[in-house]
C-alpha cells in the first residue's frame, strides 16, 4: 500500500486505448489512495500531461493518434516526469527503444499488479521528496569536477550549464558521482537503478551510458569523463 505521503501527493495519468484496462487499473490505484486521471489516446495524453503536470504517466506503447513512444518523445523536451511504458511486445529493442526515448521503466502485458504497483512506489519515492529549496535552507549537492549533481532535486550541472537529463539518466549520473572514482560492475548498477528483480540486459544499461556521453562529453566516441573498465563495468573520472 502507498505510504501516507503517496496518498495524499501522488496524481497518476493513465494511457491506454483499452478501456476495460483503465477501468482495472483505475480501480486498484484509487484504491491504495492515488488520484488516476486518463486517456485513450496520443494526442489527449500530451495535453493532459502539460495541463495536469501528474507525479507519473503509465504509457502504453500502441496509441492511436500518436504512439506512446512518441507521447514519451515529446513530453521528454519538456518534463522529467516518471514514465513506465506499457506493451505486449517482449523484444528487447522494444524496451531499449522506449528507454532512450526517457521512459522510466518498461512492463510487459500481462503483468501482475502487485509488480505494477510496487514499480509505481519505486518510482514515486525517487521523485515525490522533501523540497530542499527553501528559502534558509541548503541545497544539497555531490561535485565531481566540473560537475555538480543536486539529489533531492533531480538537477546536474557541467561547468555552470544544466544538463537536459532524463530520470533515468540523472539517477545513473547521481550513482557515478556517489561514487566517482570507484568501479562500478554492471550487476550493481542495475540492481541500483532498476532493481534486483529487473530482466533487460545489458544492452540497456549501455544505452543509458552512451545517452550521458553524447550530454557530458566533449567527444562521446573517446570519453574522458565517464570511461569504460572492461569486462567490469564502468567509472566516473572526476
Amino acid at each position: 500500500m502507498a505510504d501516507t505521503k503517496e496518498k495524499l501527493t501522488a496524481k497518476i495519468l493513465l494511457v491506454d486505448d483499452d478501456r476495460s484496462l483503465l477501468e482495472v487499473l483505475r480501480y486498484n490505484l484509487e484504491r491504495d489512495g492515488y488520484h488516476c486521471l486518463s486517456s485513450t489516446s496520443g494526442a489527449q495524453a500530451v495535453n493532459v500531461a502539460r495541463e495536469e503536470e501528474p507525479d507519473l504517466i503509465l504509457l502504453d506503447v500502441m496509441l492511436p493518434e500518436l504512439s506512446g513512444l512518441e507521447v514519451c518523445r515529446i513530453l521528454r523536451h519538456s518534463s522529467h516526469v516518471p514514465i513506465i511504458m506499457l506493451s505486449a511486445k517482449t523484444d528487447e529493442i522494444d524496451k531499449v527503444v522506449g528507454l532512450e526515448l526517457g521512459a522510466d521503466d518498461y512492463i510487459t502485458k500481462p503483468f501482475s499488479m502487485r509488480e505494477l504497483q510496487a514499480r509505481i512506489r519505486s518510482l514515486l519515492k525517487r521523485s515525490i521528496g522533501p523540497d530542499y529549496s527553501k528559502e534558509g535552507e541548503p541545497e544539497a549537492v555531490i561535485k565531481a569536477g566540473d560537475l555538480q549533481v543536486y539529489p533531492e532535486k533531480f538537477r546536474a550541472t557541467l561547468k555552470g550549464k544544466p544538463l537536459n537529463l532524463t530520470r533515468r539518466e540523472f539517477e545513473l549520473l547521481n550513482l557515478f558521482a556517489s561514487n566517482k572514482g570507484l568501479v562500478l560492475k554492471r550487476d550493481q548498477m542495475l540492481d541500483k537503478i532498476w532493481g534486483y528483480d529487473y530482466t533487460g540486459g545489458n544492452r540497456t544499461l549501455d544505452t543509458l551510458v552512451l545517452g550521458l556521453r553524447k550530454k557530458k562529453e566533449e567527444d562521446p566516441s573517446n570519453p574522458r569523463r565517464l570511461v569504460t573498465v572492461w569486462g567490469i563495468g564502468y567509472k566516473l573520472v572526476a
